[in-house]
């Protein structure tokens, strides 16, 4: 089973601002929300959480992530939209396949993620989220 599709950022947002029950779920790691910076949930209610995918600094997988989930409000069944981001687009395809193996969603990965691929310049920030202009701030 696989999960539900990708979404451009921007595609996201949309689906984020017009279903009043869909949840954001940032995957990245505590140490990328502190310095990255996080998506602002403020225009949807605060519907959004911080599940890391894998953990900082091991790079192991989160043991707990499928019931950190269920704390975010998510139970199976429920369908409620589920809507995964984590910096390039990687880890969000893995968790948006978790969840729907868990029978959570639909879950959809956020293409390019927070803040996408490396660039020509050898920097990210040229894709995703930010630079889509979609909201977030420092944590």
């Amino acid at each position: 089973m696989s999960y539900a599709g990708d979404l451009t950022p921007q595609q996201a947002w949309d689906l984020l601002t017009s279903h009043e029950n869909a949840l954001l779920v940032d995957v990245r790691t505590d140490a990328e929300w502190a310095y990255v910076g996080i998506p602002d949930a403020t225009a949807i209610d605060g519907r959004a959480a911080l599940v890391e995918w894998v953990s900082y600094p091991s790079g192991r997988p989160n043991p707990q992530f499928l019931k950190q989930l269920g704390e975010s409000g998510l139970e199976p069944g429920d369908g409620r939209p589920i809507v995964f981001l984590c910096r390039s687009g990687v880890r969000s395809v893995a968790a948006a396949n978790a969840a729907t193996a868990a029978g959570l969603g639909p879950a959809y990965n956020v293409l390019e993620g927070f803040e996408g691929d490396v660039g020509a310049d050898g920097h990210r920030g040229h894709s995703g989220w930010r630079a889509a202009g979609l909201p977030w701030r420092q944590r």
